[in-house]
């Protein structure tokens, strides 16, 4: 594109997103798909806070934490999916430097706000079970705000760092990203910059960021199987471990996908796609119906918003 070395990503006015190298008979399936998919998601998060937030039952820290986490599983799908789907009907295949900047921003953003969220209702069902005398006490409405607003805060440093680590990197290889959005990874092979700094960042975000929620989410879990295990009564084990079940179920979904990701050697491009798919589209589908099979109070709301709009019908 321009001589190596010489020029640096301010010369850049957008980048090609190469998306899955498959033929071009498989567009209008993967089209489908794709928009199946997003469709899903739109469905399945709007309705999950329309339950949360009609219904007076639901007005508990666990149904607000996951009304939040409706919310970010919404916005960031939203970030990747349309301009996929666009992608598979375009000849240019083009996303604008600020497009690119912006989808990079907006997706580390509600990806670490989710970390975040899901270990705020993990220490939500700690207490809940630990201390369920307490319960009302140490989970006030307070507490809860200061949490989901903490989570966002800290994604939007997040994002901001890692962001701004990324787009410092000069880029005079390439325009053609080799993925199907905007992600730090393909963006770092397309530069000619000495990575180092750029590493470092992005450790050092993990570590201080990301390895926390981690721990939290671990340690809670570590003490609900202790106080679980002391309960006598096998249906009272069942009943504690079902409320914790979804939460797990989509603690594993994410964390192995952004496991198998990162963790994974950058030599295998086609798998990091197929591992962004899952965090990035097929997790925020999965999530409200994980928790909407799997939650009897979920399952009540939203028999009741039927029939009431049923009635009106």
């Amino acid at each position: 594109m321009v001589d190596q070395g010489r020029n640096n990503h301010t010369e850049v006015s957008d980048f090609i997103l190469i998306g899955f190298e498959v033929s071009p008979e498989l567009h209008l399936l993967l089209f489908l798909i794709f928009l199946l998919v997003y469709v899903m998601i739109l469905l399945g998060n709007i309705g999950m806070m329309a339950i949360i937030m009609t219904d007076p039952r639901l007005n508990t820290p666990m149904y607000f934490f996951l009304g939040n986490l409706s919310f970010v599983d919404l916005f960031y799908s939203s970030v990747i999916a349309p301009k996929a789907m666009s992608n598979f009907w375009s000849e240019s295949k083009s996303i604008s430097f600020s497009g690119c900047v912006a989808q990079l921003f907006l997706f580390a953003l509600f990806i670490v706000t989710e970390g975040f969220l899901l270990a705020a209702m993990a220490y939500d069902r700690f207490i809940a079970i630990c201390n369920p005398l307490l319960y009302s006490v140490q989970m006030s409405a307070r507490l809860c705000m200061q949490l989901v607003a903490g989570s966002y805060f800290f994604g939007c440093v997040s994002s901001v760092l890692q962001t701004s680590a990324t787009f410092s990197l000069s880029f005079c290889a390439s325009r053609a990203i080799d993925h199907f959005y905007c992600d730090s990874r393909p963006l770092q092979r397309l530069s000619c910059s000495d990575l180092f700094v750029h590493n470092m960042v992005s450790f050092t975000l993990s570590t201080i960021i990301i390895l926390p929620t981690i721990i939290v989410i671990v340690v809670s879990y570590m003490y609900i199987v202790s106080t679980v295990l002391k309960i006598r009564s096998i249906e009272g084990r069942k009943k504690a471990f079902s409320t914790c079940s979804s939460h797990l179920g989509v603690v594993s979904v994410l964390y192995g996908a952004v496991f198998f990701m990162y963790l994974t050697p950058d030599r295998f491009p086609e798998l990091s796609k197929v591992a962004s798919l899952c965090y990035s589209l097929v997790t925020p589908m999965l999530n409200p119906l994980i928790y909407s099979l799997r939650n009897k109070d979920v399952k009540e709301a939203l028999k009741k918003l039927l029939e009431k709009k049923n009635g009106i019908l």
